[in-house]
């Protein structure tokens, strides 16, 4: 029997904790471990059951996984984290710079030998693909294990249970029966006699169903089989279902279920590899189901928002934006220096509490002054919570949960005079933003055949951040949705309906952080004379909030730049103003003046 532990994590845990799994692991054979930051669903965000690289190494982002061999434990993260892990974890965890370092790579130069255990419904199918292949002919082997961490966690929190509630189809535009037979069409155009759904928000998506099991994302945790013939069987906790009507063709189960039926499905199923977690395919496989590889059907569908969602979500905008202009015109009243980070949480989520319309915030507020916006996706706590100090930049990335849509924002405000590097590089942050929102650019370009436009001013100077350029979002689902991104990495070409963020940035560590962050929607671009290329797309912004011109190096500009920024801020007054309150109104005017 080893030594359990409670939920909490801070750095003074991680020794007894790191040396309580290195027994684990002993125990079972195995001379390393991965703990990745991920749920059975692979989805981004997870339940506070299933936080185990926090409970392990303290750290706390929302990316990342450990590495844990008998003399090294290495925690990966990408550029978003850099700062933030070294900050959070305990000296016996060595930081990785990742993608950068590869996982294979890593444990090459730490001449890692034997067996490497994983949690076969913690990986993709592709996860664990990749690796055995980079692997390939090393000493080591990968060994699924049933997951070394659980029985350490002494009060490790109950799954969620959230009801689950339908989502109407004023929302979402097409009825669930509709979404179901296109589906169901796809699979049986491939040959496919089922697919294998594990992405909760395509679950939510296909059957028009919303819940909270994850904190800040309104979505139902559960795993689905969509057959041929358009029927559902839905593998998740049936009480949280009790609310909704039944529906003929959507059986429920438990998810003790799951397993069993698996091994009974007539093949070929279809199961993504991308988020299908490897012990799915390892059970279909010992069963002799025959397996197709195939996109989640839903995926694209889900991406490609109706007419009615991108209503929604205009409308969302609208509303959210209101909310935002309240709370900078009340920043904008503060003294500088007599606000705390906290303080400027709590009043902007009052503020789109006053709306009456919000369902949540859509993820954590990120409120970093000074040196914490430096920190990518900061997250204030009473320990590291700091003043708004006169001469400093405050970066406030936020959003919110409305049933007509998700919204996402990041606003980066001056207090009090800015110093002049930060409002030189604020300046090459916008000139990227505008440029990635005037761009026209022919059907079948990806993300990653746009991402350099964002960056190109801030190469010029030598400089460069260190995310994508921007990330796909949901309606009223989760703020960050695949599969569209714009990103170097990213090979899924974009059409319309497709809602991006678009934010790129400049973080100085140690001095401060910029984002600028609009939501754009890609449409169809209108013909233009002497025009020789058909089916041109463009980006339709969605987002109307001022853009701090006290950061703003006028002179940098081109006039096709600033002729951009006035009209945006034209926009924002005759959208946003008649919705506001008479001081914000009258804020609102001086902050969208023209350049």
């Amino acid at each position: 029997m080893f030594q359990t532990f409670s939920s909490s994590a801070s750095p003074d845990q991680g020794p007894p904790r790191l040396a309580a799994l290195r027994g684990a692991m002993e125990a079972a054979g195995l001379d390393g471990f991965l703990v990745p930051k991920a749920d059975r669903h692979q989805g981004e965000y997870v339940a506070p059951c299933d936080e185990r690289l926090t409970w392990l190494t303290g750290f706390t982002g929302s990316a990342g996984f450990a590495c844990v061999l008998k003399d090294v434990a290495g925690v990966f993260v990408d550029g978003r984290y850099r700062v933030q892990v070294r900050a959070q974890v305990a000296d016996v965890f060595t930081p990785v710079d990742w993608p950068e370092v590869g996982l294979a790579d890593w444990l090459k130069a730490q001449n890692a030998t034997g067996k490497l255990g994983y949690d076969p419904w913690l990986h993709t199918v592709r996860e664990v693909e990749a690796l055995e292949q980079a692997l390939d002919g090393r000493d080591l082997a990968l060994e699924p294990v049933t997951n070394l961490i659980d029985p350490l966690w002494a009060d490790r929190p109950d799954p969620p249970a959230a009801p689950v509630v339908d989502y109407p189809v004023s929302h979402a535009g097409t009825s669930s029966r509709a979404k179901r037979a296109s589906a169901a069409k796809t699979l049986r155009e491939a040959g496919h006699r089922a697919a294998i759904l594990t992405l909760p928000d395509s679950i939510c998506w296909l059957l028009n169903i919303r819940g909270a099991d994850i904190p800040r994302i309104p979505i139902v945790q559960a795993f689905a089989v969509l057959h041929e013939d358009g029927r559902v069987t839905v593998y998740s906790n049936p009480a949280k279902f009790a609310g909704l009507d039944p529906d003929p063709d959507i059986t429920l189960r438990d998810w003790r279920d799951f397993d069993g039926d698996l091994a009974a499905l007539d093949g070929p199923v279809r199961i993504d590899p991308l988020s299908c977690p490897a012990a799915v395919a390892q059970r279909l496989d010992a069963a002799g189901v025959a397996v197709a590889r195939g996109d989640d059907p839903c995926v694209l569908p889900k991406a490609c928002k109706s007419d009615v969602e991108i209503e929604g979500s205009r409308e969302a905008h609208l509303r959210d934006g209101a909310a935002m202009c309240e709370f900078l015109c009340w920043l904008d009243a503060q003294p500088a220096g007599s606000l705390t980070e906290i303080d400027v949480v709590r009043a902007l989520e009052g503020y789109r509490r006053a709306t009456n319309a919000l369902q949540d915030i859509s993820f954590e507020t990120i409120a970093g002054a000074g040196p914490n916006g430096a920190i990518v996706h900061y997250r204030v706590t009473e320990e590291t919570n700091r003043g708004v100090g006169d001469g400093e930049l405050l970066l406030v990335d936020s959003g919110g949960q409305y049933l007509d849509g998700t919204t996402d924002i990041t606003r980066t405000i001056a207090i009090g005079t800015p110093p002049q590097d930060a409002a030189e590089a604020f300046t090459r942050v916008l000139q990227g933003m505008i440029a990635i929102s005037r761009v026209r650019f022919p059907g079948g370009l990806a993300g990653r055949d746009l991402d350099a436009l964002a960056r190109v001013p801030l190469w010029a100077a030598g400089q460069d951040y260190g995310h994508g350029t921007g990330h796909g979002v949901g309606a009223y689902l989760s703020v960050h949705e695949g599969p569209q991104r714009l990103s170097r990495i990213s090979h899924v070409p974009l059409q319309p309906g497709m809602i991006l963020s678009n934010e790129p940035g400049f973080y100085l560590e140690g001095r401060f952080g910029i984002r600028i962050e609009n939501l754009i929607v890609v449409q169809p671009a209108p013909d233009l004379p002497g025009g020789t290329v058909d089916g041109m797309l463009h980006f339709e912004t969605i987002t109307w909030v001022p853009i701090d011109r006290r950061l703003i190096r006028v002179e940098m500009l081109t006039r096709a730049e600033r002729d951009w920024m006035d009209a945006y801020h034209a926009q924002v007054r005759a959208r946003i103003g008649p919705r506001l309150s008479d001081a914000a109104t009258a804020w609102l005017d001086a902050a969208t003046a023209p350049l």
